[in-house]
């Protein structure tokens, strides 16, 4: 199936509507205990458990529309589904707390494999958004594994000794903030490594 082109709007509201419905629904179930099998489960446990179909969905409406999933979109569907279905196995809210950390220390370690190879993993993911040339992409891919450990330490501190609302908070806003406010930083290396004047 060749890969297709959706528009900029639908991409963003399949991507983040995911996350964006489990903040809200937490919000609103947050402080309530429901009961199924003769089991009490909190607010968080059960918007976990909402939120992995939604997220599949999202997923599979992506892959429908595009005929193309990138790896990063298949590694994160799968630890949402193990790290939430283990919250929800076990009653336990730190397993999907916990995947964000998980996550980043993936991608962290699989750049960090390949640039001990001499290689940029980053740039065959994402070569067609960002024409740089191959010393700004080494630049780039040390310094976004870098990032990645940073957030999966940043992420351990946040669940670990704040509460579980602050948490929330941080993974749908802070997360995400971060990770804008990383490329905004890039600038200048961009611009400083872009083929774009070379090719014109």
């Amino acid at each position: 199936m060749a890969d297709k082109e959706i528009s900029g709007k639908l991409k963003s509201a399949l991507e983040f509507g995911p996350l964006l419905a489990f903040f809200v629904a937490y919000l609103w179930l947050k402080d309530n205990v429901y009961t199924f099998g003769g089991t009490e489960y909190a607010g968080f446990v059960v918007v976990t458990a909402l939120f992995i179909p939604v997220f599949l969905v999202s997923i599979a409406l992506i892959w429908k529309l595009t005929g193309h999933l990138s790896r990063m979109q298949v590694v994160t569907a799968v630890l949402i589904v193990v790290f939430g279905g283990l919250s929800v196995w076990f009653n336990d809210p730190k397993f999907f707390k916990m995947k964000p950390t998980i996550i980043y220390l993936i991608f962290g370690a699989i750049l960090t494999f390949g640039l001990l190879r001499g290689r940029s993993y980053l740039q065959s993911l994402m070569e067609s958004l960002m024409p740089l040339t191959n010393d700004g992409w080494m630049i780039l891919t040390r310094r976004i594994t870098i990032f990645f450990f940073a957030l999966a330490a940043l992420n351990e501190i946040i669940w670990r000794t704040q509460t579980e609302e602050i948490w929330v908070y941080f993974k749908t806003f802070g997360l995400t903030a971060a990770i804008f406010l990383f490329f905004i930083t890039q600038g200048k290396l961009l611009n400083d490594h872009s083929t774009e004047e070379a090719e014109d």
